[in-house]
């Protein structure tokens, strides 16, 4: 579940940048040598992730604060706990409050949201996968938290893997053409996928020598009708209007995968606040 230090770096410096400016010219009221120590609480059960991001905002404003952690990314953690605590400089810890906890919210939101999904599968052979539907900039923040969830993640971007959609037909030519284009082109190992719309499709992909297909908000008896025809030549994933109440059923088909676009998408932040003690 590793992430880059430098994508960490890069993520946290555009934030501060946005936000602090030329200068915080709040925390300038405070005296320069003012020392607090702080805590992170959580309002609700959730699951943590974001640590790295959250400790890099402070370490760009005061490498001498420091911060202690009472859970690490992947961990549950209960309504009303304290998640960790800072001690330094009053400012910076002040300069850095919305930036740090705007990253450890968001990324906490899919990680928990994730969780709940690989929960609702358990016992299934079908791992949850992201899509990416992603905030921007954000990319491999968002989808690092969805594998502290315990999902998995689909291609990273447009440069390691092809999915085939309707236009991409199109533009081919014709559902073979392309997927003929995609085999002849592609170094070996990139993922190729195709996205079909229905069974007659789907039989024209696996014709085709289809190794990977995505079926587009296929109906459940549509999705038990796929697996029995692929016989387990082509691995299939079900994507569309996939929500908490009805994944469980769609794994139960028998299908290998199954995207889930609000994993990082239709996310709601965690709710944590920042308090500084004895104030």
């Amino acid at each position: 579940m590793n992430i880059a230090c430098s994508i960490v770096s890069v993520n946290v410096e555009r934030a501060l940048a946005e936000d602090v400016g030329h200068e915080d010219l709040s925390a300038a009221l405070i005296p320069a040598n003012a020392v607090a120590c702080a805590h992170v609480l959580s309002r609700e059960n959730a699951v943590l992730c974001g640590q790295a991001w959250f400790n890099e905002v402070f370490r760009q404003l005061d490498a001498d604060i420091t911060i202690e952690w009472s859970a690490k990314d992947g961990d549950e953690i209960a309504a009303e706990s304290t998640i960790c605590r800072l001690t330094g400089l009053a400012r910076p810890l002040l300069t850095g409050e919305r930036t740090a906890l705007n990253f450890l919210q968001t990324l906490s939101a899919t990680t928990t949201l994730t969780r709940q999904f690989v929960e609702a599968i358990k016992t299934t052979d079908a791992k949850v996968l992201d899509t990416r539907k992603t905030l921007p900039g954000l990319r491999q923040a968002l989808k690092y938290a969805v594998r502290c969830g315990g999902g998995n993640n689909h291609r990273m971007g447009l440069y390691d893997g092809i999915l085939i959609k309707e236009n991409h037909i199109h533009a081919a030519g014709s559902l073979s053409a392309a997927i003929d284009l995609a085999l002849s082109t592609t170094t070996k190992g990139v993922l190729i996928e195709i996205e079909v719309e229905n069974l007659e499709m789907l039989s024209d992909a696996l014709n085709a020598g289809a190794t990977r297909i995505l079926l587009d908000n296929f109906t459940i008896d549509e999705l038990r009708q796929a697996v029995q025809k692929s016989t387990g030549s082509a691995k299939l994933e079900a994507s569309g209007n996939i929500g908490l109440d009805n994944i469980r059923t769609v794994a139960e088909t028998g299908v290998d995968y199954i995207s889930v676009g609000a994993l990082t998408k239709n996310i709601r932040a965690i709710d944590l606040s920042m308090r500084f003690e004895g104030a």
